[in-house]
């Protein structure tokens, strides 16, 4: 991934055919397989067809090394790691050896993109069939060359030699040299068991470790074309303000500035970008901005009252009989308030439009997407416009929507130059698509015994993802209104979008604290009531597992340690988090001391990948679980840089313990996500048995700790 020293000239197909793909590919063993249909999301397709079979390739070169083409992109999980080893594996060649060439349009098979913990599950799979097909066809090849029976070759290092005569051998490199050979097998090919494992559900060192900490990792801010102009773009002080005027005779007076208006889009640009920025402030432009009275304190009444009517997850039993039967009650209302993605990135595209063809190096967790929206805006056929995908400098579900892409595609048209658009952080703050508002209310009950009885909860806006309960309760019903964090046309004043483990965290932040609150009132350990009220063994082994490694002590709550407990599922991983925690109660600020992360992922490809994305998860959720959220008044964002959005730091960091459970017989699920997903509810537990205030809002500042304070 060296997209501003190495790439390819831009090549017609949508989908590239096959002679157009040996050109780009050059010689090797190519082997092209059918896998079957993955089960990709139809609306999130944008409208191009599904395919019925999904083609990745790879390519094993000449001086044997091995190309694998993957539609994802890197933008810290790690995968360009854990594909590479799961190719090497199957393929029984050195985990050095694979080059990854990832998000390249014209090179990589479609994908609808990088996000919901879905490259591990649903592109290794493939991944793993292609390079174990390309196995068994060298074998075959040679078996011919050797004139030995394949059963009797083995393989090792990208070499094939008789078992009994490891002298007879010939490479991977020597089957290809000079030629190309295109084969097909006709019979399916099983992947390895983990067994005979060698290289995956092995610890290794992230192949992007080098690059980025020695500074030489390309992102797209990093791309330079001859002749390129870096843009400034004009912006509206909110989201429902108008343009009335703009002057811009001075910006136009800057030496060797070009300054274009077409309809809605005024730009400032020039080779240099200091230069741009220095005239684009001599513009003088008037908006106007219509009253409201909704903002960060009214947003949640205003949610509930343009809710539509829900739709019923799931239900079982009969609300009424649980309620006669519980005799402990407890009625609830949660709130999240808009969290911002805030990657330190921000977003970024450069446009080269020749002829009739067009380049686009974005910072885009969606390339394909990219490729379309960069086709539209310059009028041409999307087969035109080849897409190469930098390293990403973080996405979390933000770079999903690629607004910088059309911008940079129009002004390149606009002006017969290459165009760099560059967000600043003012504009990221602004046109982020933030994690949407919610409301969760829960009305829920347990005899004296700790038995649950009944459980009545409905979230707003937040979306599905994580609603539907996993405890033993007889009596329940799991309801969603609103769109999710789609929302509702006329529920958010701005854009919402996916935020890392989208709707987990609300969901799991309101469920999490109720059972809490139920263990409390039925004087009873939170860890043992939730055992209590479990019969899924895995949820009952990770929570097992992280008491164990903190050293739980079975206490009811409040018991003043700070201790807090919360489990849950995303992306098929389960995970139980425990945390410690401070509070200063004279200021009500909340000092995280330690976490403990369980997650069972199935089988895990790089247990030391996982860990460091477990690691991730709990410092970037303390974020939204103590000081992330977004004010605003109308459409008017009032944070927009760090110095009022506060995101984690260094200094609050805890001691972190992570436990990777051991399950390889059970499929590889997400591990970008889930252990974010516990971290609201294990931090609010944990202040709750610290102090016995219990907050209902998110993040918990050192003001609404303080209010809750109050009623101890």
């Amino acid at each position: 991934m060296k997209p501003d020293r190495e790439f390819h000239e831009p090549t017609p197909g949508f989908q590239v055919t096959r002679r157009e793909f040996l050109k780009l590919t050059g010689g090797g063993l190519l082997v092209f397989f059918t896998v079957g249909q993955l089960p990709f999301f139809p609306q999130e397709a944008e409208g191009e067809p599904l395919p019925t079979d999904f083609n990745a390739f790879l390519k094993i070169g000449e001086d044997g090394r091995v190309s694998c083409f993957t539609g994802k992109i890197e933008m810290g999980q790690g995968v360009i790691t854990s594909l590479a080893q799961m190719l090497a594996d199957e393929l029984d060649v050195p985990l050095e050896n694979v080059d990854m060439v990832m998000g390249d349009t014209d090179l990589c098979p479609w994908d609808m993109g990088t996000f919901g913990s879905r490259t591990t599950r649903f592109f290794g799979p493939p991944l793993r069939a292609a390079a174990a097909e390309a196995r068994v066809v060298l074998l075959e090849l040679a078996s011919e060359h050797l004139h030995i029976p394949p059963g009797r070759l083995t393989v090792e290092n990208g070499e094939i030699f008789e078992k009994t005569r490891p002298r007879s051998r010939i490479a991977y490199a020597q089957l290809t040299r000079g030629k190309r050979i295109e084969r097909h097998l006709s019979r399916p090919v099983k992947v390895k068991d983990p067994s005979e494992f060698k290289i995956m559900n092995r610890p290794a060192l992230r192949r992007d470790a080098f690059e980025k900490v020695t500074g030489k990792a390309a992102y797209a801010g990093d791309i330079h074309v001859p002749g390129m102009l870096y843009a400034r773009i004009l912006r509206p002080p909110a989201h429902d303000a108008r343009l009335v005027s703009a002057d811009l005779s001075e910006a136009e007076k800057a030496e060797g500035v070009r300054v274009v208006r077409d309809g809605d889009l005024i730009a400032v640009l020039h080779p240099q970008p200091d230069v741009a920025e220095a005239a684009f402030l001599k513009i003088k432009a008037e908006f106007e901005q219509p009253k409201s009275d909704l903002d960060d304190k009214t947003i949640f009444d205003h949610l509930l009252k343009v809710a539509p009517a829900g739709s019923v997850l799931g239900s079982g039993g009969n609300l009424k009989t649980g309620e006669r039967e519980a005799k402990l009650r407890f009625d609830a209302t949660y709130l999240n308030s808009y969290v911002a993605h805030a990657p330190i990135e921000p977003h970024t595209a450069t446009v080269r439009f020749e002829g009739n063809r067009a380049t686009v190096w974005p910072s885009s967790q969606t390339p394909f997407r990219a490729k379309g929206e960069a086709a539209q805006a310059l009028g041409i056929p999307a087969e035109n416009v080849r897409v190469i995908s930098p390293f990403v400098g973080g996405g979390f579900g933000g770079k999903t929507r690629n607004l910088q892409v059309g911008e940079a595609a129009r002004l390149a048209k606009l002006t017969g130059k290459p165009v760099q658009v560059a967000w600043s952080r003012n504009e990221e703050f602004f046109y982020d698509s933030f994690r949407p508002a919610a409301v969760v209310k829960i009305r829920s009950g347990a005899t004296e015994h700790g038995d649950m009885r009944f459980w009545d909860y409905h979230v707003y806006f937040a979306g599905d993802r994580g609603a539907a309960q996993f405890y033993d309760i007889p009596n329940h019903r799991t309801v969603s209104s609103g769109r999710g964090w789609s929302g509702t046309p006329g529920s958010h004043p701005f854009a919402t979008g996916a935020w890392r483990a989208p709707a987990n965290n609300t969901n799991t932040f309101a469920r999490e604290s109720q059972i809490d609150i139920l263990a409390a009132q039925a004087g009873m350990d939170p860890l043992e009531f939730r055992l209590h009220n479990l019969s899924d063994e895995r949820m009952k082994r990770v929570l097992k597992a992280a008491a164990e490694k903190f050293g739980w002590k079975k206490s009811p709550v409040p018991s003043g340690q700070g201790r807090g407990i919360a489990c849950g599922t995303d992306a098929g991983t389960y995970v139980a988090t425990v945390a410690e925690v401070e509070v200063d109660k004279s200021s009500g600020a909340v000092s995280v001391k330690r976490v403990v992360c369980a997650q069972d992922m199935g089988l895990s490809i790089n247990p030391e990948g996982a860990a460091i994305q477990v690691e991730g998860c709990i410092t970037m959720g303390m974020g939204y679980a103590l000081t992330e959220e977004i004010h605003f008044h109308g459409g008017k964002i009032l944070d927009l840089n760090f110095d009022t959005y506060e995101i984690p730091r260094f200094s609050w960091l805890p001691k972190i313990d992570v436990v990777i459970l051991e399950n390889p017989g059970s499929p590889p699920q997400g591990g970008g996500e889930p252990a974010i997903i516990t971290m609201g509810a294990v931090l609010a537990n944990a202040v709750f048995d610290a102090c016995g205030a219990r907050v209902f809002q998110l993040p918990m500042t050192p003001e609404r700790v303080k209010n809750a304070l109050k009623d101890v």
